[in-house]
């Protein structure tokens, strides 16, 4: 009779053991799969959102002396605490824990702006389009803009430029795009002024009588920051030559001048008195005459000749005539000023389609020849404005109810950040009277416009104050005692533009006694101006570029002007 098998327990303990440790280490081998994160961005209606965390001390919320920039991404852990009637999230951010308020978290990034308007605090213009030169209107300090979107955030949180619709001025209802910085979150804030700097400036008027070209009280004094580009940067010290289009004809031989005696920049005509270098098919429509009254035939030959200066190493300043031009009235007259007191056809520089025409004709030519820097010329009234005023019959084409001095302030700003956006400079012209400690008939006033510029070009000329007195002889005593003006006007702004001054580069004046301008005549300039505190060198001025005047002191271009003990005492 067969004996039944003993059962072996281990025969099932055995491989249930193998099968469970098997599962194990699959597991252990396997993978971590994280937690699965509830990524959502911080809101505000301002660049920075506040963050908290718990005092275990005191059991309650404390506020961190640090904010976190608003866009950012966070881990919801899905917890939330309230304290005063507040609800607060618990966010997860660079691997520690925090406290939001639950109100600052939103699903979509595309939310997190939640201002839904803001207040001018430096006046602005409204542009058309996201990018561009096009001017749809403009907005007075202290107008309220209600925020229909915006183009991008910031590093700082802050916005680059908002979507807005406002009523403006006129009556007219805009949609348009202004720039964030020149925005405050409330009225009260965008209707204080900058303090320290507004209180130097305020009462300053010409002694005895008005000249109408404005008051400091108009204009913006809040700090401009002042742009460095990495692959162009500025010539902070310029040893400058001008060049008008005819000379660009044979700019092989300035280049060779510039080479052996350290010229560093060349000044290029863009567009010049008697008219453009080049027909710039983006402005044919706008003022048919100036794209017909041209030097060189072609774009191409004109880029030819700036390109072989950009070879030669040497920055190059493209410029161009703002309000004095006559060509462009030709087409536009509706837009120049209207006055019994002068016949003169100039553009008004209220004239926003003006601003557009030459912004336009700049961006054209930073496009085509790769300027460093554009410099605008005869950015004011002219020089009959104070009769204009006075006569009272004067149609000025004031549509934003502007003073003088505040419009051509407010085109500094327009052109600025029309050329920053394209990686290069902007740098304005100036009489050398708007120096003086009161805003000129013209509306020029050197503070107001160094502020805003990246470079101030005055041009205080030895011949240019009149016969009654001989300023012409002692070129040094007389830029010396300009220069101490201009830099006393620089240090009563906290963003002055670098200070770059024309000087007289031909024999003066036009009647005895006659001084022949030579390389010692350049340097007793550009030494006067070094010495009364304007480091930012200078550009020879000599209105047809005389080849044979450059080869006559070029070896005053030869020489970095350093401050020295002034030769003279100034008054």
């Amino acid at each position: 009779m067969a004996r039944k098998k003993k059962f072996n327990p281990l025969l099932v303990i055995i491989p249930a053991v193998i099968v469970i440790a098997a599962v194990l280490l699959i597991v252990l081998l396997s993978p971590k799969k994280e937690p699965e994160k509830n990524i959502r961005y911080l809101a505000s209606s301002s660049a920075r959102v506040p963050y908290y965390y718990v005092n275990e001390e005191e059991n309650r919320l404390i506020r961190s002396s640090q904010m976190l920039q608003r866009g950012t991404p966070v881990n919801d852990l899905n917890r939330s605490y309230t304290e005063n009637g507040i609800e607060y999230a618990v966010i997860e951010y660079n691997g520690e824990n925090y406290y939001i308020s639950s109100s600052s978290m939103v699903d979509d990034p595309e939310d997190v702006i939640q201002e839904t308007e803001v207040w001018v605090r430096t006046s602005a213009t409204i542009y058309e389009n996201e990018t561009g030169p096009e001017i749809a209107s403009f907005a007075k300090k202290g107008s309220c803009l209600s925020v229909q979107g915006y183009d991008k955030i910031q590093e700082d949180g802050s916005i680059h430029k908002y979507l807005v619709n406002f009523t403006d001025v006129t009556g007219k209802n805009v949609t348009g795009w202004v720039y964030g910085k020149y925005m405050a979150a409330t009225e009260k804030e965008a209707l204080e002024v900058n303090t320290e700097i507004y209180e130097i400036h305020k009462n300053r008027v010409y002694s005895g009588r008005d000249l109408h070209g404005g008051s400091p009280t108009s204009l913006d004094w809040y700090p401009v920051e002042k742009p460095s580009f990495p692959d162009n940067p500025i010539c902070d010290y310029c040893s400058g030559m001008y060049i008008t289009s005819k000379a660009l004809d044979h700019i092989d031989d300035y280049i060779e001048i510039a080479k052996a005696n350290g010229v560093n920049c060349m000044v290029i005509n863009i567009k010049g008195e008697t008219g453009m270098s080049y027909p710039v098919e983006e402005i044919k429509e706008i003022s048919p005459t100036s794209y017909k009254l041209i030097y060189f035939p072609t774009a191409e030959s004109f880029q030819k000749a700036v390109k072989k200066c950009q070879d030669a190493g040497l920055y190059c300043i493209g410029r161009i005539i703002m309000f004095n031009d006559s060509v462009y009235a030709l087409d536009h007259p509706e837009e120049c000023i209207e006055s019994s007191s002068a016949n003169q056809l100039w553009p008004s520089a209220y004239s926003r389609n003006c601003w557009y025409f030459n912004l336009l004709m700049a961006t054209a030519a930073v496009k085509l020849c790769g300027f460093n820097e554009i410099q605008f010329d005869y950015v004011r009234f002219p020089e009959e404005a104070y009769s204009m005023s006075e006569s009272g019959d004067t149609d000025f084409k004031n549509l934003y109810d502007e003073e003088k001095d505040e419009v051509i302030q407010n085109f500094c700003y327009y052109a600025a950040d029309v050329l920053h956006e394209l990686g290069v400079y902007m740098s304005v012209d100036v009489f050398g009277e708007c120096a003086s400690p009161y805003v000129t008939a013209y509306g020029q006033y050197y503070p107001a416009i160094s502020l805003v510029v990246d470079a101030i070009s005055a041009m205080p000329y030895t011949d240019h104050y009149g016969r009654e007195v001989d300023t012409w002889t002692d070129a040094y005593a007389t830029l010396y005692d300009w220069g101490m003006k201009a830099a006393e006007r620089q240090s009563e702004i906290p963003t002055p533009a670098i200070a770059r001054t024309w000087v007289t580069c031909y024999d003066v004046p036009y009647w005895n006694p006659t001084v022949t301008c030579d390389a010692g005549y350049i340097a007793d300039q550009a030494q006067a101006l070094a010495d009364a505190g304007l480091p930012g060198g200078f550009m020879t001025w000599n209105g047809v570029s005389n080849l044979e005047k450059y080869k006559v002191i070029a070896d005053a271009w030869d020489t970095v002007y350093t401050q020295q003990t002034p030769r003279i005492q100034s008054d």
